[in-house]
């Protein structure tokens, strides 16, 4: 990992100013003799800039996005807790922040991100892509920064937050602020809520379908100790383990700021058609967090879009998980693209 420092202030849209900021990096692969060969890739909520780990099978050796042929940069998000500046670093007085870090919106991480582009000379990017929240950076990048951006790949995400999209989130803090911890100025503070939160929003990432067929037990008289039960246990212990509350709290507020339109003197429709490069779009058909409706509305109203929709059994997952099937549409449509 990598990191950039900024001692310059930084301005919020809300107004505020961060005193400086830190953005943590990866990089792989080499640029080539022109530079045109930069592969941008934006991460959703809960990940970190260490893409080969969690999205295997898109981007690495051997796959659609292979470091031998791509430069390949992934960035850590302002409001993090991997590297980036956000509630745990430290301000002015050499306290952590903590409750008092103000509001991040998507468009704010981008700002961020285009201030790491310009240290690394980066004046072209061939691809930038990005699934859920990471593909709300790739559409404000592409509406802030057109010229920049020759291509864009989008999956499982939206040009503004839903109202579903927000209750579930408004949901997760509200299990994280009931948490007894959360007032206390430490780094746990709030853990149990956040192991709460985190099962509120794998109800979202998953569906009926995959738990019932994953998670049912085939003992049927037992009076407890459901596979369901403890698999949700397990997956809010396992983020509990490496993310941070007040990073969680922050970030899912940031994914309720997202609408392309906001302040831009358009309708959310008239933004869309601002975006004129290639761009190939991917629904999942179980989603239900961010469902395909969301995926057809941007293909709709993107000029250059190519739409895909791919069956999982895995929801929202499945731009993780999925990775054989949207590689496979992905190399496809890059092909035909190139001269």
């Amino acid at each position: 990992m990598n990191q950039f420092h900024c001692n310059e202030p930084f301005q919020l849209e809300g107004g505020e100013l961060l005193h400086g900021i830190t953005i943590a990096y990866n990089t792989y692969g080499q640029l080539n003799s022109d530079r045109s060969n930069v592969v941008w890739v934006c991460h959703a909520l809960t990940a970190n800039s260490e893409v080969t780990a969690w999205w295997p099978g898109m981007v690495g050796e051997g796959h659609v996005i292979d470091p031998e042929r791509y430069f390949v940069v992934c960035a850590n998000i302002l409001g993090s807790c991997y590297g980036t500046t956000g509630p745990l670093s430290k301000d002015l007085t050499g306290q952590p922040y903590y409750h008092r870090f103000p509001l991040i919106t998507i468009r704010d991480m981008v700002k961020a991100h285009l201030l790491l582009c310009r240290h690394l000379q980066i004046e072209k990017i061939f691809l930038l892509m990005g699934g859920s929240m990471g593909g709300y950076q790739v559409l404000e990048w592409a509406v802030m920064e057109p010229a920049m951006i020759q291509r864009i790949f989008l999956i499982a995400t939206s040009a503004s937050e839903s109202a579903w999209g927000i209750a579930v989130h408004t949901t997760q803090r509200l299990a994280i602020e009931a948490d007894g911890t959360w007032l206390h100025e430490t780094e746990k503070a709030g853990s149990k809520g956040l192991k709460a939160a985190r099962a509120v929003g794998m109800l979202s990432y998953r569906n009926y379908g995959i738990l019932v067929q994953k998670q049912t037990d085939e003992d049927k008289e037992k009076l407890d100790h459901y596979r369901a039960s403890s698999y949700m246990q397990y997956q809010g212990d396992k983020l509990v383990k490496r993310f941070n509350a007040y990073s969680y709290w922050l970030l899912t507020k940031s994914m309720d700021t997202h609408h392309l339109g906001r302040g831009r003197g358009k309708s959310l429709e008239g933004v869309l058609k601002t975006i004129l490069q290639p761009t190939l779009v991917i629904g999942i058909s179980s989603d239900i967090l961010c469902p395909v409706v969301e995926q057809q509305y941007l293909a709709h109203h993107i000029i250059g879009s190519t739409y895909a929709e791919i069956d999982s059994i895995y929801g929202h997952d499945g731009f993780i998980i999925e990775s054989a099937t949207i590689s496979y549409h992905l190399q496809r449509w890059l092909q035909a693209g190139m001269p």
